[in-house]
């Protein structure tokens, strides 16, 4: 996974990413405080954030 390149900068916090390597299944507890309160939609999947860093194209509910 050395050679893995993210999509763009930040992803690393972002929902999709965070789904993806499983914190859904793991830590659901640090998920739901992500989620919790969501003010911001994310134009790609979805998924809905309190804090539009967590996602990677955030817009306003």
């Amino acid at each position: 996974m050395a050679d893995f390149q993210m999509p763009h900068s930040g992803h690393e916090r972002h929902l999709c990413f965070l789904h993806n390597i499983g914190m859904v299944k793991d830590k659901l507890e640090e998920y739901k405080k992500l989620v919790k309160d969501g003010k911001y939609v994310c134009k790609g999947c979805g998924r809905v954030a309190a804090d539009e860093k967590h996602l990677c194209a955030p817009e306003k509910l």
